[in-house]
């Protein structure tokens, strides 16, 4: 499922063994989480994924469609699949830590989880036209 509250690249995607909506809101196929709880942890994530940054780019990862999936777990445990511009950038080793920071500390996350991916590798079309602005493409 393609989250309307993030960019149309990114895929956030629910467990789909588990029960009904227990928190009693409107309950989601396949997930114990309700349509309201999910939509508010995405936006919330969605916002923490915002505030990281590339230092090369002055784009935040997120725009710069470095994010290729979140998925939200019944336990709310988040997973993140990301890549990065180049696989020999400089801070390979650290964005993830960044990523997995910033999402862990999302009120309602559990923990986070990034898998650091090169597969579909990045190119400048993932880029939201907000990225591709900041960064004098247009």
């Amino acid at each position: 499922m393609t989250d309307p509250v993030t960019n149309d690249m990114t895929e956030v995607a629910l467990a789909t063994d588990a029960p009904p909506a227990t928190d009693g809101g409107t309950p989601v196929p396949g997930s114990a989480l309700s349509a309201e709880v999910l939509e508010q942890l995405t936006a919330d994530i969605v916002a923490a994924l915002k505030s990281v940054y590339d230092p090369e780019i002055p784009a935040d990862i997120y725009e710069l469609g470095l994010i290729y999936r979140i998925d939200i777990s019944d336990d709310r445990v988040v997973t993140v699949d990301m890549t990065l511009t180049a696989p020999g950038c400089p801070v390979a080793g650290e964005m993830p830590i960044w990523v997995e920071n910033a999402v862990a500390a999302v009120d309602g996350v559990q923990s986070c989880i990034v898998n650091l991916t090169f597969d579909p590798p990045w190119d400048k079309d993932r880029m939201s036209e907000e990225a591709k602005l900041a960064i004098g493409m247009f």
